[in-house]
């Protein structure tokens, strides 16, 4: 599974632009050390600097959405997602031989 989730410096200025990256990178760190992480990377966009992306893949989805609710997380990831872009981060990795998720209604029962 990827986790692409882009997020906006809620002022372009450099000292705004330094905690997102430092967040950003901690962030990284924080969800490295989780079961199921594959890997992941912090980037800049090169035309709009207040606009950064955290990119992760995991093994599956239940992996990551454990890593989000984890202490570390709750506490040093979940705050700078107050300035994500809303819109949706999770994709099923397409490979040859394996099936897609099917569109349709999820049964809550």
């Amino acid at each position: 599974m990827l986790v692409v989730t882009r997020l906006r410096t809620p002022a372009p200025d450099l000292a705004a632009e330094g905690e997102m990256r430092q967040g950003l990178l901690r962030a990284l760190g924080i969800l490295a050390t989780k079961p199921g992480y594959v890997g992941g990377e912090v980037g800049r966009n090169v035309d709009d600097p207040t606009l950064w992306v955290l990119a992760t893949r995991w093994e599956n989805v239940g992996s990551y959405r454990r890593a989000l609710g984890s202490y570390e997380a709750k506490m040093h990831v979940q705050p700078l997602m107050v300035h994500a872009l809303d819109e949706p981060s999770a994709y099923e990795l397409v490979e040859e031989g394996t099936d897609l998720n099917e569109v349709r209604p999820r049964s809550l029962g």
